[in-house]
């Protein structure tokens, strides 16, 4: 049987009379950690777009609506620079009082404006970055960057700045997380409970699935989620093998459904959650044994992590692509797969059969993994689960506390 993490004893609220999440001692540590990363590469500075690096980083929110509209230029041996967009350049530095230095950021909206105009803007931001790293004297070394195009590349390059991937730096510094990054994710998980049981009440026959997405956000809005998805749900025929969602479709009864309650957010830190209902009836003999395969499936895997073992002992437990018929495992990714999760969805580690049995990564306490996977027939059905651990020096324990060990019915009674 799979261990149940420590459940949290506070909720979303700031109180004076006792420790929750310290948000000063979150951003300082996850500072540290970056910074930790950049020394022991020999790398003075990473640059940074793409909000799960930025917030990392900085602890700063900004205009996601397009990429690279700002971004953060972050030292090993001195504090960061942020470059930061029309509007929020404006408003936000009296509000974020730990940033000290700000900048105006430089962004060509997707090359919209036409290669000339973008080249241009692209310029003035290879400029900006390069008189930067010269004031802190480190223009002569290597920049790491992470989450820019091919534009910004180039502009850096011809500006003279040797630039290398960075993103390998931010996943070996955000793979292990902080305590109060792991209660962030806690927190994400229990308010998504408030959407599960939402869902539940509004999953009955003649219902639309999106009726029970919509109950959903909104439980999601009033238990204190900063950001909230799609929560769609894929039903009946379209439940396996994942077929799209937000279709619409009318509830029968009898029908699975099942929810990908995922990126629901708190402080940023993102949910990837699954569940799966009846509708209306108990579900019937096979679909009890295709969910009872699936828990002991994912129990296997959950049980085989632990600090030391590698994502080739966990991978192991899951099912070959052949038991459903493929030819190949990448028929499977996302589907049947464990990840790192936090602020971003996809960190280290992977556990799943096409990597991870050639290419194994160590498991280490404090990192936090999503574990998923699908039982099912193709043009009837299928049903899912998805769970959340923390590695603990004794193992992997569930911080997801949803009833996982049977299909509930709905609407609930």
């Amino acid at each position: 049987m799979v261990k149940m993490a420590e459940r949290l004893t506070f909720g979303t609220a700031i109180v004076d009379w006792q420790e929750r999440i310290n948000v000063e001692r979150l951003r300082r540590e996850r500072a540290e950690k970056a910074r930790a990363v950049l020394r022991a590469r020999g790398v003075p500075a990473i640059l940074a777009a793409r909000p799960e690096n930025t917030r990392y980083l900085t602890g700063l929110r900004g205009p996601e609506f397009q990429p690279q509209l700002w971004y953060v230029l972050f030292f090993a041996e001195s504090e960061p620079i942020v470059f930061h967009h029309a509007g929020w350049i404006r408003f936000y530095p009296p509000e974020a009082p730990w940033i000290k230095d700000w900048r105006l950021a430089r962004a060509w909206l997707s090359s919209g404006p036409g290669p000339e105009a973008a080249d241009e803007e692209a310029k003035k931001f290879a400029d900006g970055v390069h008189q930067a790293l010269v004031e802190r004297k480190v223009d002569k070394e290597q920049l790491a960057v992470v989450g820019f195009d091919g534009r910004a590349q180039r502009a850096l390059a011809d500006q003279g700045v040797k630039t290398i991937d960075g993103w390998p730096l931010m996943l070996d510094a955000t793979k292990t997380k902080t305590v109060d990054e792991i209660s962030c994710l806690k927190m994400a998980f229990a308010i998504t409970d408030a959407s599960w049981y939402a869902a539940w009440e509004k999953l009955r026959p003649g219902a639309r699935d999106t009726d029970a997405s919509e109950a959903a956000k909104a439980a999601a809005w009033a238990a204190g989620a900063d950001e909230v998805p799609a929560m769609h749900f894929r039903t009946g025929p379209t439940s396996f093998d994942r077929a799209y969602e937000r279709t619409g479709r009318i509830l029968n009864h009898g029908d699975l459904a099942y929810a990908s309650f995922c990126s629901l957010g708190y402080l940023g830190y993102k949910t990837c959650y699954y569940r799966t209902f009846s509708v209306g009836r108990e579900p019937d003999a096979k679909t009890k044994d295709w969910y009872r395969r699936l828990v002991e499936r994912l129990d296997n895997v959950i049980g085989a992590i632990k600090p030391g073992a590698t994502t080739r002992d966990a991978a192991r437990h899951f099912a070959p692509a052949s038991t459903w018929g493929y030819k190949d495992e990448a028929e499977l990714l996302t589907l049947e797969i464990g990840h790192g999760i936090g602020l971003h969805a996809y960190g280290y580690p992977i556990i799943n059969r096409q990597w991870s049995l050639d290419h194994p990564q160590t498991f280490e306490a404090g990192m936090t993994i999503a574990i998923e996977g699908r039982e099912g027939e193709p043009g009837i059905g299928g049903v899912r689960l998805e769970d959340a651990v923390v590695v603990t020096q004794s193992g992997a324990e569930l911080v997801d506390h949803w009833p996982r060990d049977e299909i509930l019915v709905a609407p609930r009674t």
